[in-house]
């Protein structure tokens, strides 16, 4: 962990407004679907940290000790994926394989085990809806040639990011920018 260190919040002109640009995603072309979110997720993670830090504090305002609950779950049971992973190959070639296969598997044994402490609510607006905003997010959001040139540049230094370091522990190892 020595060494990591978030990357600058990014203008909501950048994010959302103005010069941001959307559209859909070739679904027919996974990879560069895939090559998207993760350039999305690495650039813009502090942006999406404080979108999901805001809906958590407002969960957690109405409903801390579910979410303090649902948060434990979702945390141990990504925690116990990613040792697994590295322990046994057949999992870590499937992680590596089918990473989106892969967190929506973490998140249904969450919302199982939550659905049987209680605090279903919690899970879905707290930790789902989060989780689902930023991915949707990744997917549609186009770059600018501004922004591919910055990411170019930055892209060493965001391997060391706590997005870069969550992508890697889902196998997603791959180069931001390419």
């Amino acid at each position: 962990m020595a060494g990591v260190q978030p990357p600058p919040l990014r203008s909501l002109d950048d994010f959302l407004l103005g010069s941001a640009r959307f559209a859909l995603p070739d679904l027919r072309n996974l990879e560069r679907w895939n090559n998207r979110i993760i350039n999305n997720l690495l650039y813009y993670q502090s942006n999406y940290f404080m979108s999901a830090l805001g809906l958590l504090l407002i969960v957690g305002y109405v409903q801390p000790f579910q979410l303090f609950v649902g948060a434990m779950v979702v945390t141990l049971l990504f925690l116990g994926f990613v040792w697994v992973a590295e322990n046994q190959a057949p999992i870590r070639r499937f992680r590596r394989n089918h990473p989106t296969i892969s967190v929506f598997a973490i998140l249904l044994v969450s919302y199982f085990f939550i659905s049987v402490l209680g605090g279903v609510a919690v899970f879905l607006f707290g930790i789902a809806f989060p989780t689902l905003m930023v991915l949707v997010h990744a997917s549609v959001r186009l770059r600018s040639l501004k922004n591919k040139l910055e990411n170019k540049l930055e892209s060493i230094g965001l391997k060391r990011t706590p997005m870069g370091l969550l992508l890697e522990a889902l196998g997603q190892e791959q180069e931001a920018g390419s």
